[in-house]
């Protein structure tokens, strides 16, 4: 129980610093940051920021790196880099709303994933809390997220759920001796290292804007706002995701990340000044309710797809 207690813990607080990302990113790209030279910027400078604690956690150990050399890439390649670079790519040619409805159905993708690879139907408290959570996300995010729109923008969200999935499976492995704080340096070092390659190469445009950028009210030198999203929304973001993640499980943990949708808006609301509407408020409390009905892996006898020798980590399912 105890663990499990962490890992919420973990999970909430890997949600909250993911929040602060569109609150702070958002003054950037207004002021001419490309959306790949801000994530890619964020990722390196996040891998910069674990590098001391990732040297600490891996002193004398680092075979352990290579033995997760396999999570390592899925985390810095589809993770970090694929994600967002898909992500992007919807947003490029669909509303943002759309995009982050599709992106965060990833909870709902490992639903159906354990489903059809076990043959078994959810409980009925699975189903539920899908469909609390879902609907919840629905009002947060808005209904102009429900409109017609460009079907390969579409399928580029779609693309950026499946990433997203991936993110919380990897996270959820067995960690076979590497520390949660060294798979998402490592991580995002690969992660930032892949997206500023493919920027030099002029796939992605990099392009970056000095001086002052709007925040809160008044103005700020653009490298505050990129340091909160860099520190919060990126180091310890991850990392604690990561941490939470090995303790709750793959499903658990990705319903729990839908609570960065809520704490965004509730940023977007301190920083931007963005009102909160009535709906929203109660959308949150609807994926709060579905998040309060996901039972956890340790406690459901319907979903053991990754077994783990080592009882002090949750086993992974979808």
């Amino acid at each position: 129980m105890k663990t499990k207690h962490v890992g919420l813990a973990a999970m909430t607080l890997s949600a909250i610093s993911f929040g602060t990302s569109g609150a702070f990113i958002k003054p950037l790209l207004e002021a001419g940051w490309s959306p790949a030279a801000a994530v890619t910027v964020r990722a390196l400078t996040g891998s910069i920021v674990l590098l001391p604690f990732v040297l600490f956690a891996l002193r004398g150990r680092w075979s352990a790196l290579w033995r997760a050399r396999w999570r390592v890439l899925g985390m810095g390649l589809i993770a970090v880099a694929f994600t967002q670079l898909a992500y992007f790519a919807a947003i490029a040619r669909v509303p943002v709303s759309t995009a982050l409805l599709i992106e965060y159905q990833a909870p709902l993708l490992l639903v159906l994933w354990a489903w059809a690879t076990t043959r078994r139907m959810p409980r009925p408290m699975v189903l539920l809390g899908s469909v609390l959570a879902v609907g919840g996300l629905m009002l947060v995010i808005g209904p102009g997220a429900l409109q017609a729109v460009d079907p390969l923008g579409l399928v580029f969200a779609l693309a950026a759920a499946v990433g997203c999935a991936v993110y919380f499976v990897v996270a959820a492995r067995p960690a076979d001796g590497l520390p949660p704080v060294a798979l998402a340096g490592s991580g995002l070092l690969l992660g930032g290292l892949t997206l500023g390659l493919l920027g030099l190469t002029g796939a992605l445009p990099l392009e970056t804007v000095g001086g002052d950028v709007p925040m809160l009210g008044g103005t700020a030198p653009w490298w505050v706002p990129l340091g909160v999203v860099a520190i919060a929304g990126t180091a310890i973001a991850y990392a604690t995701g990561i941490a939470g993640s090995s303790r709750l499980g793959s499903r658990l943990a990705s319903f729990l990340g839908l609570l960065e949708v809520v704490f965004a808006s509730i940023f977007a609301w301190l920083v931007l000044g963005e009102a909160l509407t009535p709906l929203q408020i109660l959308g949150g409390a609807l994926i709060l309710a579905g998040i309060a009905s996901i039972p956890s892996e340790s406690t459901d006898p319907d979903v053991a797809l990754d077994p783990d020798p080592n009882p002090a980590v949750v086993p992974v399912a979808g």
